[in-house]
């Protein structure tokens, strides 16, 4: 492991060298850092560290990404995670696996009210229609390396919430 500054992420371009393979998930939210740190983490570090990869040979770059990613979005959120596929995308690897997640079923360590009642409820309805409305991070997890594990089906491959939950069984 690499600690890094992603303030000066530049200065820890050695990090990125010799990786096949990229995974990415960061994010933070707007309530935690505000809307302009909100960008400053899901879209502009994001798109610096797939830069950086790229430059190091990285080949095969995996975003997790959001349900409803849209760049033309109102909503701050969808637009921002739209412009970071398309940035990401733009960086030129041999492979981007982008995956869109719904809501992300897991326990945190910080209070997030309203997202634990989603979680509940979200919890509650997965029972039904399991592929719907949610994931857990787990399945995410297997399903980030099972699409490095699986030939592409292009040079852009997006799987949306149903298919992060086939290729998680995987």
């Amino acid at each position: 492991q690499v600690v890094v500054d992603f303030e000066r992420l530049s200065e820890h371009a050695a990090a990125f060298q010799g990786h096949d393979v990229g995974f990415c998930c960061l994010g933070t939210t707007r309530a935690k850092a505000g809307a302009a740190g909100f960008v400053r983490v899901d879209r502009d570090y994001v798109a610096q560290s797939a830069e950086l990869a790229r430059a190091g040979g990285c080949k095969h770059f995996v975003l997790q990404s959001s349900q409803g990613a849209n760049l033309h979005s109102l909503f701050l959120y969808l637009r921002v995670k739209g412009e970071v596929e398309n940035l990401v995308q733009a960086v030129g690897f041999d492979r981007c696996t982008i995956l869109r997640p719904a809501v992300l079923l897991c326990k945190r360590q910080e209070s997030r009210p309203a997202e634990w009642m989603a979680q509940q409820f979200l919890g509650v309805v997965a029972r039904v229609f399991p592929t719907a409305y949610s994931v857990p991070v787990e399945t995410v997890a297997r399903a980030m390396v099972a699409s490095v594990l699986q030939p592409g089906v292009g040079k852009v491959e997006v799987l949306e919430n149903e298919a992060i939950h086939e290729l998680g069984k995987a």
